[in-house]
């Protein structure tokens, strides 16, 4: 199998030059192999279909719009990172893509409208005369990356199983603690110790509840939820009345 594979680079720290903005390096490489051939490749593309879409993985028929799927480069940067397979339907049925058009909405949105712009690389692959474009997107090192919603506001988004789902303030504010180059101060107080002692014993816990159970300020829950997620002692839970914490299990999640 001949393939093609696109590649944009994106260095996310200032490179000493005046203007201070992000600087962009293209690779394009052809002839790639490392999927070897077109029997190992048809199998490889074949297999993550079989996979589902889900935490690292979604379809996409068609690419119509760069703001829609500036989103869920996003998602998957602020995540674990992920891949998309563009020109399969969400039956996993590979339909097919004009494989230029779509490296070019691809590129429009990861650097128009992503902030800061998205790492990616593109591979394209060839299945029975139809192509699917897989993009992958690896995990940010520095977050969030934020994209537009239906609005024109911007928003961070996270890959949550197979949807993108809007991030928090508390969820923002850890990112940002977390890969801050300044200590945190640790203040171990009743309140810090209700929490830990409330979620022995329950699922999760919201961020009023902890307010409004611990007798705390608004101000003062949302910092305690801010650092436990920094250190990674709690996580977010994420459910259609809007984002809980629950403690961090012996597998991590």
């Amino acid at each position: 199998m001949i393939g093609i594979s696109s590649t944009l680079s994106l260095n996310l720290e200032n490179d000493g030059c005046s203007s201070g903005l992000p600087s962009f390096s293209y690779g394009h490489i052809g002839d790639f192999d490392n999927f070897g051939g077109m029997a190992k490749g048809n199998k490889y593309i074949r297999r993550l279909i079989r996979e589902g879409e889900g935490q690292h993985l979604d379809f996409k028929y068609a690419i119509n719009d760069s703001r829609k799927i500036a989103r869920s480069l996003v998602a998957f940067a602020n995540s674990e990172g992920g891949t998309l397979l563009i020109g399969v339907k969400d039956n996993g049925r590979i339909a097919g893509v004009r494989s230029d058009e779509e490296i070019y909405m691809i590129e429009t949105a990861a650097i128009t409208f992503c902030r800061p712009p998205v790492r990616y690389s593109t591979h394209i692959h060839e299945i029975e005369g139809l192509t699917v474009v897989e993009v992958h997107v690896p995990p940010a090192p520095r977050r969030p990356h934020r994209a537009p919603d239906d609005h024109g506001r911007w928003h961070a988004y996270v890959r949550v199983n197979d949807q993108n789902r809007l991030a928090n303030s508390i969820l923002v504010r850890s990112w940002k603690r977390k890969t801050s180059r300044r200590g945190t101060w640790v203040h171990y107080s009743r309140a810090e110790q209700f929490l830990l002692e409330y979620l022995a014993e329950h699922d999760h816990i919201s961020r009023s509840a902890f307010r409004r159970l611990a007798s705390i300020p608004d101000s003062r829950a949302a910092s305690i939820l801010v650092n436990f997620l920094a250190w990674e002692v709690i996580v977010p839970v994420f459910t259609d009345q809007g984002i809980l914490y629950s403690l961090r299990n012996e597998e991590g999640k």
